[in-house]
C-alpha cells in the first residue's frame, strides 16, 4: 500500500447528528431551533390551565419566575431583535403563546419579557402587520396598559409606539384605543403619578403620536373629564378622580424637567398639539389653576433655564424643538387672554429678552453653519443641514410672531422700564427689528412711535439703521 488507509465510513448516528446540526440553525444565525422550541414549550407548561392551582402558596409561586427559565426567556428576548429569529417565532405561532402568558400569568417579570419580545418582533414590518391584524392579541396587549407593573407598562408603550409608527397599521391601533375609554384614564394616571422617567417618556411619545395621527381622538381626550374606575386602585374611594389631560401632561413635564430633557421636549410638543384646536386652548386657559400652572412652568423654562445669556449660542441647536413648542404654547395663551393684565407688563419684558436672545443666537448658529459648509462640505452632508435649517426656521417664525404680539401690547411705561433694565437696548431692538421686518412692519412702526415719546434719540438712531422706518415720526 502506498497510502494510508481511508477512515471508516460514519455511523448512522453520526450522520444523523451532522444533518441535525446543520439544519438546527435559525436562518443565517447560530441560534438553535431545538433549544428555542424547548423554551417555548416551557412557557406553554407555565400557563396551562390544568397547572393552575388554588392556595396562597401557589399564587405566590405564580408571581415568581424560575431563575433558569428567566435566563432562557431573556435570551429569547435578546435574540428576537434578529429578523431571522423574529420570523421564526412568527412562523411557529409564538405570539399566540405570549398572548396566553399575558392572559393567564400573574408574574410581572414574565409578562414584561413577553411584551418585550413582541415589541422587538413588531420592529419588522411584516410581523408588525401580522400582530396588528390579530384582534384578540391586540385587545390583550391594550389590556396591559392597565397593569400596575412599570416595566410591563414600559414595554407595552414601546410596542404601541412601534405599531403606531407603521403607517399600514397605525389607524387600526388608534381605533382600538378609541374603543377603550379606560385607556385614557390609565395613561392620565401614569402621567400624573409615576416617577419612572423611562415610562413617562415612552407614554408621552405614545400620546404625542396618537394626537399627531388623529385629531378626533385628541379632541375626545381633551373633552374627557370624568375618569372610569382603575381597578383596585380606586375600590376604596367614594368618589372617582377626574383626570384632565392638561394637568396630567404638566405633572409629567415637571417630573422630567431636570431628569430628561428629551422627555420634556415630548410633553411640550403634546401641549403644542393641544393648542392647534380651540378646545385645546380652552382646556388650558379656562381653568384658572391650569392656565396659571401652564404659564408659570413654560415662562420659567424659557426665562430661567433654556438659552440663557451665559450659554453658548450653539446650545440652540439642542433646544430648538422644545423652545419652538414652548413659545408656541405661550403665544397661544397670551393671545387668548389678551385682556388679562396678570400676563402682561411684568411678564412682557422677560419674554422679550428671551425671544430676542433666541433670535440673536439663531443668527450666530446660522453663520457657523455656513462657515462649516464652506470649510468642510463632506462633514456638512453628514450633519444634514437641511433638517437643521428647517427646525430653526420653525423656531424663528414662532418667535417672531410671539414677539410681535408682545410688542403690540407694550405701553409707554413698559418701554421706559425696558430701556432702564436693558431688555430694550439699542442692540436688542436692532436685532428684533431685523427679524420682524418686513413681515411685521406695522408692529415695529407703532413701537417706534412709543419709543419717540420715551427716548427720541434712540428712536432716531434705530430709524437711521432701518431706512423703511425713517418716515415714521
Amino acid at each position: 500500500m502506498d497510502r494510508n488507509p481511508s477512515p471508516p465510513p460514519p455511523s448512522r448516528d453520526e450522520k444523523e447528528h451532522e444533518e441535525t446540526a446543520g439544519g438546527d440553525c435559525i436562518g443565517s444565525t447560530v441560534y438553535s431551533k431545538h433549544w428555542l422550541f424547548g423554551v417555548l414549550s416551557g412557557l406553554i407548561q407555565i400557563v396551562r390551565p390544568q397547572n393552575t392551582k388554588s392556595g396562597s402558596d401557589d399564587e405566590e409561586q405564580q408571581m415568581e419566575l424560575d431563575e433558569e427559565m428567566e435566563n432562557e426567556i431573556c435570551r429569547v428576548w435578546d435574540m428576537s431583535m434578529d429578523e431571522d429569529v423574529a420570523l421564526f417565532l412568527q412562523e411557529f405561532k409564538a405570539p399566540d403563546i405570549f398572548m396566553g402568558v399575558l392572559a393567564r400569568s400573574k408574574c410581572p417579570r414574565l409578562r414584561e419579557i413577553c411584551v418585550g419580545i413582541l415589541g422587538n418582533m413588531a420592529c419588522f414590518q411584516e410581523i408588525c402587520v401580522s400582530i396588528s391584524s390579530d384582534k384578540n392579541l391586540g385587545q390583550v396587549l391594550l389590556h396591559c396598559l392597565y397593569d400596575s407593573d412599570p416595566p410591563t407598562l414600559l414595554e407595552t408603550s414601546r410596542l404601541l409606539l412601534t405599531c403606531l409608527s407603521q403607517t399600514e397599521v397605525a389607524s387600526v391601533w388608534v381605533e382600538r384605543i378609541r374603543e377603550q375609554p379606560a385607556i385614557y384614564d390609565s395613561i392620565c394616571f401614569i402621567m400624573s403619578s409615576s416617577t419612572n422617567v423611562d415610562l413617562l417618556v415612552k407614554v408621552g411619545e405614545v400620546v404625542d403620536k396618537l394626537f399627531d395621527l388623529d385629531e378626533k381622538l385628541m379632541l375626545e381626550w381633551i373633552r374627557n373629564g370624568v375618569a372610569q374606575p382603575l381597578g383596585q386602585l380606586q375600590e376604596d374611594s367614594e368618589e372617582q378622580p377626574v383626570f384632565r389631560i392638561v394637568p396630567c401632561v404638566l405633572e409629567a413635564a415637571k417630573q422630567l424637567r431636570s431628569e430628561n430633557p428629551e422627555g420634556l421636549d415630548v410633553y411640550m410638543h403634546i401641549l403644542q398639539l393641544l393648542t392647534t384646536v380651540d378646545d385645546g386652548i380652552q382646556a388650558i386657559v379656562q381653568c384658572p389653576d391650569t392656565g396659571k400652572d401652564t404659564w408659570t412652568l413654560l415662562f420659567d423654562l424659557v426665562c430661567h433655564e433654556f438659552c440663557q445669556f451665559d450659554d453658548p449660542p450653539i446650545i440652540l441647536q439642542e433646544q430648538k424643538t422644545v423652545l419652538a413648542s414652548i413659545f408656541s404654547v405661550l403665544s397661544a395663551i397670551y393671545a387668548s387672554q389678551a385682556d388679562q393684565e396678570h400676563l402682561k407688563t411684568e411678564k412682557d419684558l422677560p419674554l422679550i429678552d428671551s425671544l430676542i436672545r433666541v433670535l440673536q443666537n439663531m443668527e450666530d448658529c446660522q453663520k457657523k453653519l455656513e462657515n462649516s459648509a464652506e470649510s468642510n462640505q463632506e462633514e456638512n452632508k453628514k450633519s444634514d443641514p437641511t433638517q437643521y435649517d428647517f427646525h430653526l426656521k420653525i423656531l424663528k417664525d414662532i418667535s417672531c410672531e410671539f414677539l410681535s404680539n408682545i410688542f403690540q401690547a407694550l405701553t409707554k411705561e413698559t418701554v421706559a422700564q425696558g430701556l432702564k433694565e436693558g431688555q430694550l437696548s439699542k442692540q436688542k431692538c436692532s436685532s428684533a427689528f431685523q427679524n420682524l421686518l418686513p413681515f411685521y412692519s406695522p408692529v415695529v412702526e407703532d413701537f417706534i412711535k412709543i419709543l419717540h415719546e420715551v427716548d427720541n434719540v434712540l428712536a432716531d438712531d434705530l430709524q437711521e439703521s432701518f431706512p423703511t422706518l425713517k418716515d415714521q415720526a
